[in-house]
């Protein structure tokens, strides 16, 4: 299983980066597509109007993880180790990463410098 972050959805949505064609040849492989509750809120905060139906589609498609309180935990202490090592990580994408880490999937993003955690299994896009 992929967990998918907002940039990948972005693209496949604005049809960047041939990200649809990625996440269509993804699914024709066997894999099983998901993404977190954070990330569809960041998804739909920057949804353009014309977009609202196809963002629908688009989530419908994909497994959606809650973010539980042992995912919270996780996301807060990564968040915190990460500040006592003089680093800074947005509370938004440590419950993303830590939501990949609970379920143990791989992570797709384009925002790479920001996901470079232990344990993290980060895929390299095109």
């Amino acid at each position: 299983m992929i967990l998918i972050d907002t940039t990948v959805l972005i693209d496949a949505l604005r049809n960047h980066n041939q990200r649809r064609g990625l996440l269509e040849a993804w699914v024709l492989r066997g894999e099983q597509l998901a993404t977190s509750a954070m990330n569809v809120a960041e998804i739909y905060s920057g949804c353009r109007p014309r977009e609202e139906v196809m963002t629908r589609a688009l989530l419908a498609g994909l497994v959606r993880y809650a973010i539980t309180p042992e995912i919270a935990e996780r996301a807060g202490l990564m968040k915190a180790a990460l500040m006592q090592a003089g680093q800074t990580r947005s509370i938004a994408d440590m419950m993303v990463a830590a939501t990949a880490l609970e379920h143990g999937m791989e992570f797709a993003t384009d925002n790479v410098k920001d996901f470079q955690l232990p344990g993290l299994k980060l895929i390299q896009l095109p």
